[in-house]
This record gives C-alpha cells, sequence and structure tokens, in this order.
C-alpha cells in the first residue's frame, strides 16, 4: 500500500510540472538579421531607464558608457545636460563626478535647475538644495515592505516635480514655492504597488502612471484608471503599449481607450521596444514584432538565457553581456 501512495504521489507530482504551458508559435520566421554586439561585461543591475554593468559602465537612451562609476555604485539616471546620477545603496549618491553623502538609502533621484529630487528606500521623498543641501521640501510616507525592482524615477515638469513612491502615490510638489499641490493614489491596495513607470505625453499635457497592477492617465480635465498586470509599459508619441501577464499586449490612447490588442498565449513578455513598429521579447526565445497599427504580427526566433538581466532602451534590447538593435 505504501509503494501504490508513493506511486501515486509521483504521477501527480510528475502532471503537475508537465502540466506547465509555454508559448509555441506555429509560425516563426527566420527573415531577420539580428546581430548580436558584445558588451564590456554583463548586467548587473537595471532600472526602468538604464543598466549597470559588472565593469562599472552604465547603459541610458545614449548607448555604453565611456565612463566608469566608482565602485559600489549603480546608476540610477541622466541630468538633462548627460551627468550620471548613481547611488551606493548605502549613505551616499554620485552626481558627475560629486559625491553627496546621504542620511538614507537613495533609490531614485533627478536633478534639474540645481534642485534634486531624491525618493528613499523608507518611501521618504526629499527635494534638496544641490549646492547647499537644504531641504526645499520633505515628506515621510508609509514604508513600502514588498516592492518590484523596477523603480521610477522623480520628473521635473515645469513648474512641477513629481515624485513616484514606492506605495503606489504620485506625490506633485511645487518648485517655485515647495508645497504638496496633489497626492494622486494610483495604486495603493496592492503588496507590489510602488509606481514602474512615469511618462508625460507633451501634446495633451497628459502623465501616465503604471503599476505592477494598473495604469493611470492624468490630464488637466480628468484622472482615469485601468486594471492591468503589467509585465511592461512602454509610450511612444501618443501610443501606450501594455504587455500584460497572460500575454495580451494592447494599444491605448492617452485616455486609455483601447485601440487595439493581440493575444500569445502563454506567452511572457520579458520586454516592450519601438522603433517604426512594436517588438516584444518572448521568454521561450522569440521576438514578436507587431506592425503599428496592429494588423499584422511576425514571430522571429530569438537565442538567449531568460535567466539573465534584459532591458529595452530605445531600439536596443540589453541582455547579459550582448545587445541587439532592432531594425
Amino acid at each position: 500500500m505504501k509503494y501504490i501512495l508513493i506511486s501515486i504521489s509521483a504521477l501527480l507530482l510528475f502532471t503537475a510540472c508537465s502540466g506547465k504551458k509555454y508559448f509555441e508559435p506555429e509560425d516563426v520566421s527566420n527573415n531577420i538579421v539580428l546581430s548580436k554586439e558584445s558588451l564590456s561585461s554583463s548586467i548587473t543591475s537595471i532600472n526602468k531607464i538604464g543598466a549597470t554593468l559588472e565593469d562599472k559602465r552604465f547603459l541610458t537612451k545614449n548607448g555604453i558608457s565611456d565612463v566608469e562609476l566608482p565602485e559600489g555604485f549603480d546608476f540610477l539616471n541622466l541630468t538633462e545636460d548627460g551627468k550620471v546620477i548613481a547611488t551606493n545603496y548605502l549613505d551616499k549618491i554620485l552626481v558627475g563626478n560629486v559625491e553627496k553623502p546621504m542620511k538614507d538609502v537613495v533609490v531614485a533621484a533627478s536633478l534639474k535647475d540645481g534642485k534634486l529630487a531624491l525618493v528613499y528606500s523608507n518611501n521618504t521623498i526629499e527635494l534638496q538644495d544641490m549646492a547647499t543641501s537644504k531641504t526645499l521640501y520633505k515628506e515621510y510616507l508609509p514604508l513600502s515592505l514588498a516592492n518590484d525592482t523596477r523603480i521610477t524615477n522623480p520628473y521635473f515638469m515645469g513648474n512641477l516635480v513629481l515624485f513616484p513612491t514606492l506605495n503606489g502615490k504620485v506625490i506633485i510638489v511645487s518648485s517655485i514655492n515647495y508645497e504638496s499641490i496633489k497626492n494622486i493614489a494610483v495604486d495603493p491596495d496592492n503588496e507590489f504597488n510602488n509606481i514602474i513607470s512615469l511618462n508625460v505625453i507633451e501634446s495633451s499635457q497628459t502623465l501616465i502612471v503604471a503599476s505592477p497592477n494598473k495604469i493611470v492617465s492624468i490630464s488637466p480635465k480628468e484622472i482615469i484608471s485601468k486594471d492591468y498586470e503589467v509585465r511592461d509599459v512602454i509610450v511612444n508619441k501618443e501610443d501606450i503599449y501594455v504587455a500584460t501577464i497572460d500575454g495580451q499586449i494592447k494599444k491605448l490612447t492617452p485616455n486609455l481607450n483601447e485601440v487595439a490588442s493581440k493575444k500569445y498565449k502563454y506567452a511572457k513578455i520579458h520586454a516592450l521596444a519601438f522603433t517604426d513598429s512594436l517588438y516584444a521579447v518572448e521568454s521561450q526565445e522569440f521576438l514578436i514584432n507587431i506592425k503599428e497599427d496592429f494588423t499584422t504580427s511576425v514571430i522571429y526566433d530569438f537565442s538567449f538565457d531568460n535567466e539573465e538581466r534584459m532591458i529595452a532602451i530605445g531600439n536596443r534590447i540589453y541582455f547579459d553581456s550582448q545587445y541587439i538593435t532592432l531594425p
């Protein structure tokens, strides 16, 4: 009887394991040239807009840096004039060549007109004078114990500073009188709810904010929120592209109306990128290319290790110690 029970248990375990589903497209094209180029070393850390390499060079929208970060520092952001902002995740940040001591761990930062916007690991936000380190605004928010790794930097929008918090809010602060103007709850209820994406559509002055569970459109007229289990989200001109956990890729308008959608059964999308059409990297070593109007799509073979760190920046996809440039 004992052996029968063991056999049944083994059979159930095998059935459960073998029941896992993977994306298996019927038609795969080889009609694309994806030349892999080598990086100087492997990716060790990433955020929404860049990555740090093992040799302390870093990746940004400008490509691969010529300079190296000091030992122990990781990339966070670039200033408007191209200076790097980095953190040692302890007690310092780096702005250009200047190391600034910090009382708490900085996880996100932006700089404009001599004003430094900071988000700390304890979910405190601060606006600071870069030259004097004087605090211009500071707010202590509730601790967030579980965060998605895609932490987003503060954003300067005219005379406003937008702070994406670790507990699913956007705090809007005036950079003139240093007062809080608005507190927008994007996703206050879920466990993993930090802001993972923050973009501005300039033509309509619309702010597009995403957490792992929601996308919110904030315009001068209204605030619209929709639930999505987000794998990735990017904005191109006035179009919003969202990849969801269940293998859907959607195209939305600035007010979050769904223009088009495609479903790839069991697909797990790692990253989205846009050139003159949309690309999606799928975990089973496929590259999905969707025409801008979503009428057609082509699936290509794309060999990579899905355990490696990966980030899409502009028209490049970086993974481990390599990258490709999308056509």
